[in-house]
């Protein structure tokens, strides 16, 4: 037993006409992509109850259904940190500003983002009935709230690290940061973020490179096998580095419009960090000393926007099951008064099964709402699989199921089998929307031979990944960004013997490497 194929003939138009009311009604509507794209992306943060702004300009309050998501990104990632040896630690907020100052590349990446505290105390003007700083309670040193934690930690590894028996030291911590963006979007830039930051010590730089490559493949698993989102894994040029790295490796995700989206970096840090708080270790020849080699990684609440902007369409949230903050809703439904228990009963039952194979399920038993108006509020929430039960299905043992990504509506027996069967239709829409998303992928990914070429293309409205033979060069990569809005997302990790004996698309000249150029968030 298992999947029971069949429709409901006249019931379904009765539905798809109920439905078209409801839309109809609605004064709640979302616009289309074609019309807006970006107008389109926060109508579905909001329709979807994911974040909404606060009081606090450029900052997110976080609804239970986004937190949910999070959580469930977190939770996943939170368990192959600790698999790679990575223990969870908490470090302060507020940050010395001469911690800031000690890495000179650092503090220049970050010093126009920063939010700095000078008091610690208010007092209420008598003249102008206002609250303001407290002269007295100026601070001896200015503190920064934290827009990334390297300095601190790095801070406290030199009083942790003496030897080389304390390495390699691995601690991940999941925190907010706070980096003063002035253009904001909910989830994609936000001038306060949820994140984690994992920072590592070792006795080599083969060692530290190493992980940070681990680091990277960890986070292209969560994007692919979680998230359903298809990335390129590359390095970052120069000028797109981590401030304060030796290399940036990055997985680089494309939107529904053809935009990129960084989705997580993991970076070399070299001995960059050690010598600045001078964090040594004495090594296992005796009597000599050295400097740790170092690496940071991270992906923030950003992921949540390349999730929507991957998989949702025009109807609302369309969500992976892995990360769907409901997975299942079962819609009861009864006419007569005498149904109501039965049909519950059943529901309940079925409920309970689901959610001991570890689904998260919302049984939708509410009355004096009609069933069109649950399936049209159901289907905006992205909930990947919405199951109905009325008394005909319970007489039958069954529940008629839809899609969120669409297809024909089925029966699924309530048996011995149900949650197997369950699990089989979730994996394959779980592959579906990968699939779907890789499709976009390779389909938006072309090579080009001139820097003529993508600019012509950009200018007419296309978008994508554009690939070409490019010879690293600052300047050049600046103008390029000035003409055009395009960056060098990465150096695709898989392709660099591609740039052998072939000219820069640019200058002419000899390429040094493949590079993926894009128009990003």
């Amino acid at each position: 037993m298992g999947k029971l194929e069949f429709s409901r003939g006249p019931r379904c138009a009765r539905l798809h006409a109920t439905q078209q009311k409801t839309s109809a009604k609605d004064g709640d509507a979302i616009t289309t992509r074609e019309k807006d794209y970006s107008e389109w992306y926060l109508d579905v943060v909001r329709v979807g109850e994911l974040a909404e702004s606060s009081p606090v300009r450029g900052m997110m309050v976080i609804k239970p259904n986004g937190m949910a998501i999070w959580d469930a990104i977190r939770e996943y990632l939170d368990a192959k940190i600790k698999q790679s040896g990575g223990r969870n630690a908490y470090f302060p907020l507020m940050i010395p500003q001469s911690f800031l100052t000690k890495e000179a590349e650092h503090v220049e990446g970050f010093a126009t983002e920063c939010a700095l505290v000078t008091h610690h105390r208010l007092r209420l003007n008598p003249e102008t009935k206002q609250m303001e700083p407290d002269p007295d309670s100026k601070l001896d040193e200015p503190l920064i709230v934290r827009p990334t934690s390297e300095t601190i930690i790095w801070h406290m590894f030199g009083r942790w690290i003496g030897s080389y028996r304390d390495l390699p030291l691995c601690i991940n911590q999941w925190a907010n940061v706070v980096r003063w963006e002035m253009r904001t979007r909910l989830f994609l830039r936000t001038a306060e973020f949820l994140w984690q930051e994992g920072h590592t010590a070792h006795e080599s730089a083969e060692e530290a490179r190493e992980k940070a490559i681990e680091m990277i493949d960890v986070y292209e698993d969560l994007c692919v096998n979680q998230l359903a989102i298809p990335v390129i894994k590359g390095i970052k040029s120069p000028m797109e580095r981590f401030a304060g790295a030796e290399e940036t490796y990055t997985v680089e995700a494309m939107m529904q419009n053809g935009w990129a989206l960084q989705s997580g970096t993991s970076h070399f840090l070299g001995q960059n960090f050690a010598k600045a708080f001078d964090v040594t270790f004495n090594t296992s020849v005796e009597g000599v000393t050295d400097h740790v080699w170092a690496t940071s990684w991270g992906v923030s609440t950003r992921l949540m926007g390349a999730l929507i902007m991957t998989h949702s369409d025009d109807s609302g949230l369309c969500c992976p099951p892995k990360v769907a903050a409901i997975q299942i809703a079962i819609v009861c439904i009864w006419k007569k008064a005498d149904q109501k228990q039965t049909v519950l009963s059943a529901a309940k039952d079925a409920a309970a099964r689901l959610r001991s194979r570890g689904y998260r399920v919302e049984l939708d038993d509410r009355e004096g709402m009609r069933p069109g108006a649950k399936y049209y509020e159901w289907e905006r929430k992205g909930v990947p699989l919405r199951m109905e039960m009325g008394p005909r299905d319970v007489e039958k043992g069954s529940v008629f199921c839809a899609r969120r990504i669409g297809g024909p509506k089925f029966g699924l027996a309530v048996d011995e089998n149900f949650e197997d069967s369950v699990d089989d239709v979730m994996d394959k829409i779980q592959q579906e929307m990968y699939s779907t998303a890789k499709r976009r992928l390779d389909d938006w990914t072309k090579p080009v031979s001139s820097y003529e070429e993508m600019k012509a293309a950009l200018d007419s409205g296309e978008t994508g990944f554009f690939v070409a033979p490019w010879k690293e060069d600052d300047d050049n990569e600046d103008k390029i960004k000035e003409d055009c809005k395009a960056t060098i997302r990465c150096y695709p990790m898989d392709s660099q013997a591609e740039a052998e004996d072939k000219l820069c698309f640019y200058s002419g000249e000899p390429a040094t490497h493949m590079a993926i150029f894009a128009r990003a968030y």
